[in-house]
This record gives structure tokens, C-alpha cells and sequence, in this order.
């Protein structure tokens, strides 16, 4: 029988995560398949280390990694999908917007012939016409810029076969962006779209910062267009710059007077602001690059339950 890992970033969930573990679990059962439900408690600081100890002593098939710290969404599941066993592997998150019912679909799509099944979310019930218009947005900036095609929408609720994820282990990058990774992986990629329902209970844990944070990763991670960017604005400041250097030697020459304190300044300002803009851009890669070279893990695992169970099944045949 083919056993599938469903692997689940947890980050201050204690209100979803019964309710996400039961519905998981009910459609799990009806589906040929063994299976391990794959917690990744990415640093919580409420109780949700607590309740994935008892859902883990309720339920054989749930299973939890705790690490020492909080390191990220993309970490986490970075963590998932490395210490995952499955023939395929499922990411998803469990606050409900991934929703459960959508796991025979994505299962059905694999058995047909897919190693990559990728969700594409069409909508999310309840989002602001802020957020849905800055996502398009970005999106569509995001693959102008990118050397690999990312689907809009795309989430990371998607299933993977062995070998794809194996494929996967081997880009360790610090500044994260697996939606780009995935799609640079090339496959057999099949898409499933859904509407995302609003979350079971709590609000997102995704900050303001954090999601600009994410985007970012997401351009420099996947494209070297804004360095190239830098280079033609630093070329066309260069070239105006002597423009109006020949423009002042001819007014000296001529014995006319040089009007416009103001407008120099607003010129210097201006390419002054450019020229810290192009700094920062390049500043940007060369932190990631000091970041790389360092070589520390992507994270650190303080608990898993997985070895606590195996010490027991071990005492109890010995006793």
C-alpha cells in the first residue's frame, strides 16, 4: 500500500489544529492510502506544542517536529519535506484555507500520472480588495522579472512525487521562495484550482513585514533583472549628468550666467536618490551572497516525536 506524508507548517495555531487533524483525518480514512499527518511547529509560542503532544498520543498516523526556534514558513516546510518518508508528499497549512476535501483530487491527479500536483488559488473568501489587487500585482512583476514561469495564485498547498521532492532537497538556498524552486523544477506539473475558504479561527501570522519580507525573496531569489536595472539607470544618470556638464562649460564660454541654484539641487537630490536606490538593490545581493557563504543550517530541530515513539515500540519489545 503507498504511504503519503502530509506535511503541515504550525506557527501559533493552537485554535485550528484539532479541528484541521479531524477533518485531515476523516478523509484520509476513506482513501486506500497509509499516511502521516507531519507537524512542523515552527517556534510557537502558544500551545501548540502542547496539543500536537496529545494528537500525537490520540492518533498513530500524527506525528510532530519541533524546532528549536522560529525560522520560517519556508523553513518549516523545508523541514517537512526533508525528514518526510511519503511516496508522495503533500504540503499544505492548517488554519483551513487548505482545504482537506481537496486531497483526493490531488491524490487522483498523482495515481493518472502527475509528479507534481500544484493548487492554484482563484480567490480567497473574505480577502480585502487591497490584498487581491497587490497579489495580482506582484505576480505579474514577479514573472516579468523571473527566469522560471510562477503560476498566479500558486500556493504552497501542492503534492509532490518521491522523486520530485528528492530533486527538490537538493536547492538549499537561505532566502527561500519554493513556489519559485517548484516551478524551476520542471516535471510533469498538473494544477488543481480552488477558492480558499476564510481561516478556521485566529488571523494570519503573516505580518506586513514578513510579506514584503516573501516578495522580496521571491524576486532576487528567482531573477538578476534589477541589477541589470541598476546598471542602465546608472548608465542614463551617467549620460545626463554630462549633458549638463556640456551644458555648463558652453554657458561659461559664452560669459552667460548660470541661473538655477534650485534646479541642481533637485537634479542632485534625484540622482542622488537613484544612486542610493541601485546601492540598496545591489546591497540586497550581496547579503544574501554573505548569507550563503556562511553556510548555517536552514534550521535546527529541537524535539521530534517520531524518535520518542520509536524509543518506546523499543522498550516495549525488550520488556
Amino acid at each position: 500500500m503507498k504511504f503519503i506524508s502530509i506535511v503541515v507548517p504550525v506557527y501559533n495555531e493552537a485554535d485550528n489544529l484539532r479541528h484541521f487533524s479531524a477533518a485531515v483525518r476523516q478523509v484520509m480514512a476513506a482513501l486506500p492510502y497509509q499516511y502521516q499527518l507531519l507537524f512542523i511547529n515552527d517556534g510557537s509560542t502558544d500551545t501548540s506544542l502542547n496539543i500536537l503532544q496529545q494528537l500525537q498520543h490520540e492518533d498513530e498516523h500524527i506525528h510532530y517536529i519541533s524546532l528549536s526556534r522560529n525560522f520560517g514558513h519556508q523553513a518549516a516546510l523545508t523541514c517537512g519535506l526533508d525528514q518526510a518518508d511519503g511516496d508522495a508528499i503533500i504540503t499544505m497549512d492548517g488554519d483551513m484555507q487548505h482545504p482537506p476535501a481537496l486531497l483526493p483530487r490531488l491524490l487522483s491527479e498523482w495515481e493518472q500520472g502527475a509528479e507534481i500536483v500544484q493548487t492554484i488559488r482563484l480567490d480567497t473568501e473574505g480577502a480585502s480588495f487591497f490584498k487581491r489587487t497587490t497579489s495580482r500585482l506582484y505576480y505579474r512583476l514577479l514573472n516579468t522579472l523571473s527566469d522560471v514561469p510562477i503560476q498566479p495564485g500558486g500556493s504552497d498547498f501542492r503534492l509532490m512525487n518521491r522523486e520530485a521532492v528528492n530533486a527538490l532537497k537538493q536547492y538549499r538556498e537561505q532566502a527561500r521562495f519554493i513556489r519559485g524552486i517548484v516551478g524551476a523544477l520542471g516535471f510533469h506539473q498538473v494544477q488543481v484550482s480552488f477558492t480558499a475558504p476564510p481561516r478556521y479561527a485566529g488571523t494570519s501570522k503573516f505580518s506586513l513585514h514578513k510579506m514584503i519580507t516573501f516578495a522580496l525573496n521571491g524576486i532576487l531569489a528567482n531573477s538578476i533583472i534589477p541589477l541589470r536595472l541598476s546598471f542602465y539607470c546608472g548608465c542614463l544618470s551617467a549620460f545626463i549628468s554630462l549633458l549638463l556638464l556640456t551644458h555648463v562649460f558652453v554657458a561659461y564660454s559664452l560669459d552667460e550666467a548660470v541661473p538655477g541654484w534650485a534646479t541642481i539641487m533637485v537634479c542632485l537630490s534625484f540622482f542622488g536618490g537613484i544612486q542610493l536606490m541601485m546601492l540598496g538593490i545591489a546591497g540586497e545581493y550581496i547579503g544574501r551572497i554573505f548569507a550563503e557563504v556562511k553556510g548555517r543550517p536552514l534550521y535546527l530541530i529541537g524535539q521530534d516525536s517520531r524518535i520518542k515513539t520509536t524509543a518506546m515500540h523499543q522498550r516495549g519489545s525488550q520488556s
